[in-house]
């Protein structure tokens, strides 16, 4: 198994480079397709504006969205050309940021967003919310990449948060192409004794090896967070480790039409410092 088709979401964020790179370096190891999919949020009308105000707004908001897109396309095909081995393709999509996304990560192998950025100046024409409803609305292995820093390397150095649910499975299937190239895995039992009987007498070695048969050589280690808080225990461990991701399962679900994250996943999606690939 390996990348072959890999969506990128792309916004009116700067940052967007750091994903598109990501994804091209992917693709160039695993002979992989790299869809750049432009998709926003509409502009939001003030409820103030009357009729002929709204139309104003709404061609105004049009003209800014396709200068915005212009930019954004330039950016991928400068990007792309860098990588002259890898295939590439253009979308657009103005149906909806989450929508969009959801559609086209349903025919992807991966797909890669970024973290949203608290307090920003920069409009990326998506909601605050958009990642951790992404997370939730889709099945395909979901690459988290920090609003901030610089990754030279992705999946050299690997930490895999295992707590033997259906979700970190799902994530640690979903990674093998980077676990399989890694140079380090580190499966990482948290508070393993909160939950004995789902992880045996050997906290995470029946998933060792099962990795193991994929060709995946993995260092089991056992941890215990302080107070229980699992997000800040993974966050410190990858930060010990040098890890250049983590690899986890994402928890939430539905309330009242809202979609809530669990306690550790909201942390990792807070405060994130590497990379993170998640699956729900």
């Amino acid at each position: 198994m390996d990348y072959k088709t890999i969506v990128v979401h792309i916004d009116a964020h700067p940052r967007r480079t750091a994903r598109l790179d990501i994804a091209l370096r992917l693709a160039a190891k695993t002979g992989g397709h790299v869809i750049g999919l432009f998709a926003t949020d509409a502009v939001p009308m003030p409820r103030y504006a009357g009729a002929e105000w709204s139309t104003a707004l709404v061609e105004a908001g049009e003209q800014q969205m396709e200068a915005a897109c212009s930019e954004a396309q330039a950016v991928f095909q400068a990007a792309a050309a860098q990588y002259p081995d890898v295939s590439s393709e253009w979308r657009e999509d103005g149906s909806g940021a989450l929508e969009a996304v959801s559609l086209s990560a349903r025919y992807a192998d991966l797909m890669i967003a970024a973290q949203h950025e608290p307090d920003s100046d920069i409009d990326s024409r998506v909601g605050a919310r958009f990642a951790e409803d992404l997370v939730l609305s889709i099945t395909t292995p979901l690459l988290l990449v920090p609003y901030a820093g610089r990754f030279e390397t992705l999946g050299e150095r690997v930490l895999l948060a295992w707590d033997s649910s259906p979700q970190a499975l799902r994530a640690a299937t979903g990674a093998l192409p980077l676990l399989t190239r890694a140079r380090d895995v580190q499966v990482t039992v948290f508070d393993a004794d909160k939950n004995p009987q789902a992880h045996g007498e050997m906290p995470g070695a029946d998933i060792t090896l099962f990795l193991s048969r994929h060709g995946v050589k993995a260092t089991v280690s056992q941890q215990r967070s302080v107070e229980g808080d699992i997000g800040c225990a993974i966050l410190s461990r990858a930060a010990d480790q040098g890890t250049d991701l983590i690899v986890m399962g994402a928890y939430g679900h539905s309330r009242a039409k809202e979609r809530v994250l669990g306690g550790a996943t909201r942390t990792i999606f807070e405060s994130m410092t590497v990379p993170v690939l998640m699956c729900h």
